[in-house]
């Protein structure tokens, strides 16, 4: 096959952010679970994206980029603060005080379906049979990986289903956000600094809805929180959003969605180095079947509109 007719997914100016954002978002899992505890989760969220926002703009100006966004412009940027900074991670953190945040992770690897979904309803992109083969297999292989996590850390039955809840509600913000990324309208506009300005966006109304519902800032005096927040803000977001928002913009929202699919293997992976995680032969067929699905469907040729 040549390279002019080899799928988009396979080469190398999207296969390198992939890795990349996947790489990163693979290893939030655990620095998230270490925001917890003294500080609100919607005040860690703030922070976040505050100082993500902050470094973006910087970035932007630094590059002699603007926002320059007109009415339109301003309402896209507040939609996309209030589904992919406030709502998507509010849940995602409120999670992870009902279930692990591997169970956590691994559910929202089925971000791949309503983003698959929506892109059909709203952008008018088919799925051939070769992505929706893979997705499939994939889908199984995160099947294994919830029974894994479950058998691992069963909890009790109303703990369970809240952070099943609350992680699906992130997962639905999250595609919803995704899919705006496919929009004409999103290309009007300079994607760095108008992702920044919904990131600030995001700040503000995490920060506002935090006063409203637990009062004041909070402060979490560890070195290790800050530095988490700053990984989070510069490193999750300034960088890996751009990125992934970019994939996006030339794969479709389904195949992009398979950096999620692969969060919970990399984390798996992550937390054998640093936490002493054993692997059953349940995770370990749940893992190669994610891999298996990743290449069948990135493999797969964009179906014409």
């Amino acid at each position: 096959m040549n390279a002019a007719d080899r799928p988009q997914a396979t080469r190398a100016g999207i296969l390198i952010p992939f890795a990349i954002v996947t790489l990163i978002w693979g290893s939030t899992w655990l620095v998230i679970t270490g925001q917890l505890g003294v500080v609100p989760p919607s005040w860690s969220v703030s922070y976040r994206f505050a100082v993500g926002g902050a470094a973006m703009l910087g970035y932007a100006a630094w590059r002699g980029e603007r926002a320059r966004l007109d009415a339109s412009g301003w309402a896209f940027a507040a939609a996309l603060g209030m589904l992919q900074f406030v709502c998507n991670f509010n849940f995602v953190y409120r999670a992870e005080q009902y279930i692990t945040s591997g169970l956590v992770a691994v559910v929202f690897a089925l971000l791949l379906v309503p983003n698959a979904l929506l892109g059909r309803l709203f952008l008018g992109q088919r799925l051939g049979t070769q992505l929706l083969v893979g997705s499939a297999i994939a889908v199984c292989g995160v099947a294994l990986l919830f029974l894994h996590e479950v058998r691992a850390d069963p909890g009790n039955t109303a703990a369970l289903l809240a952070g099943l809840a609350l992680t699906g509600a992130g997962v639905l913000s999250a595609s919803c956000a995704n899919v705006m990324q496919g929009t004409a309208l999103a290309r009007r506009f300079p994607m760095i600094p108008t992702i920044g300005v919904a990131m600030l966006l995001g700040a503000l109304f995490d920060a506002l809805y935090a006063w409203a519902t637990v009062g004041p800032p909070v402060f979490d005096p560890r070195p290790s929180y800050w530095l988490g927040v700053v990984y989070l803000g510069v490193a999750a977001s300034a960088i890996a959003f751009p990125l992934y928002f970019g994939i996006i913009r030339v794969v479709g929202p389904a195949k992009a969605a398979y950096s999620s699919v692969l969060v919970p293997v990399i984390a798996m992976l992550l937390s054998t180095l640093f936490e002493g995680y054993r692997w059953s032969p349940l995770a370990a067929a749940g893992a190669l079947l994610v891999i298996g699905g990743l290449v069948t469907a990135l493999t797969a040729r964009r179906p014409n509109r």
